[in-house]
């Protein structure tokens, strides 16, 4: 298979698809890998490295996505990407269509097939092209947080440790998933003083277990969401449904009642967010304010990290990579139940149901 990979062009998106190593494995394995120039150089990743590798350097998006069969992205495709995607393409990337209806409508109307990294999905509920990323962005949240709250960003100068004789910064972490539970262990490793909160009674039992009792835990409902939001520094949303848009659980009325200079982080923006006022920013502009509260709504955090979310995430994606490659989408859903639900538009039909529902868009049952 021709398979391409071409630098990501969403502001500030410093990843790429794949890193030499997975070029050379695909490359082992038979397939024909096309890279754009300078795709890596946001990570310090020069062309010779891919050329080393086994790959073609091609001199433009526009090239790569007329010689490819197969795109290997990061985000999900921008105006100019969908504008090239063909009938027989395959697109592999993060999509999170449920808050997006155009993407998923110019998607559609191209009538390539597009498998999201992050509806692949275990038995067990995992999301393992989607684990790497969690992990960094919820480590980034509380750090980011953290700096937000200073005087000097705005914030309203606590020091989420505090020192002795001061108290320390509040943190509430709304979703005790792997974003979420990150989230804590570096709140916890600041020093602060973090309270968790989940719809599952088991896994706040888990967590408590987890932090031996350091942290407190909290049912979610809109009481206890309430109350530990108002009363808190820094609010870190973490809560996913897996392919759904992400339900509102903080409201504007909740932030309103905040302290000015307070802090925000909806890790679940790019999934439509959990926080009422928050809307997707850039890494260019990132923050805003509502209320004096500072909003961080970045809908690709992990970005910042570029170097290391990218070797993360070739990590994970390469399986599946090989596994299409190799079998072609049809066949590789078939005979691999964990892979079949990454589908999301097949041949131009939306075969993801939940993202039809939240998108009032006509389902198409997934037909091989």
């Amino acid at each position: 298979m021709k398979i391409g990979v071409p630098g990501e062009i969403k502001n500030n998106e410093n990843r790429v698809g794949l890193v030499p190593s997975g070029v050379r494995q695909l490359v082992q394995d038979g397939h024909e890998l096309y890279v754009e120039t300078n795709a890596g150089q946001g990570i310090g990743i020069a062309d010779e490295e891919y050329i080393q590798a086994g790959a073609t350097i091609l001199p433009s998006l526009e090239a790569v996505f007329e010689t490819a069969q197969m795109i290997v992205k990061v985000k999900e495709p921008q105006p100019r990407e969908i504008a090239l995607l063909k009938p027989h393409h395959i697109l592999y990337t993060y999509l999170h269509l449920a808050a997006d209806k155009e993407l998923t409508e110019g998607l559609m109307n191209s009538g390539s097939t597009c498998i999201a990294y992050e509806t692949i999905q275990l038995p067990n509920g995992a999301l393992p092209l989607l684990l790497p990323m969690s992990e960094v962005a919820g480590r980034m949240a509380t750090q980011i947080g953290a700096t937000y709250l200073q005087k000097d960003k705005g914030g309203k100068g606590v020091l989420l440790g505090g020192v002795p004789g001061v108290m320390r910064g509040k943190v509430t972490v709304i979703g005790c998933g792997v974003a979420g539970t990150n989230a804590i262990k570096m709140a916890m490793g600041l020093g602060a003083d973090v309270t968790a909160i989940d719809l599952n009674v088991q896994r706040l039992a888990e967590m408590d277990d987890l932090f031996d009792t350091r942290i407190t835990t909290l049912f979610s409902n809109t009481q206890n969401i309430e109350n530990a939001v108002i009363n808190s520094d820094l609010v870190i949303g973490a809560v996913l449904v897996p392919g759904a848009k992400a339900p509102k659980l903080v409201t504007r009325e909740m932030i309103s009642k905040m302290e000015p200079g307070s802090v925000v982080v909806d890790i679940a923006v790019d999934q439509g967010g959990c926080i009422e006022t928050c809307k997707p920013t850039t890494h260019q502009n990132p923050t805003f304010l509502v209320d004096g509260v500072t909003h961080y709504c970045v809908a690709n955090m992990p970005g910042a990290v570029a170097r290391t979310s990218t070797y993360a995430l070739t990590n994970v994606t390469l399986k599946y990579a090989r596994m299409i490659a190799k079998l072609g989408v049809d066949e590789a859903a078939s005979i691999d139940p964990v892979f079949r639900p990454g589908i999301n538009i097949y041949k131009g039909g939306l075969v993801y149901e939940q993202v039809a529902k939240d998108l009032d868009l006509p389902y198409t049952p997934l037909a091989l």
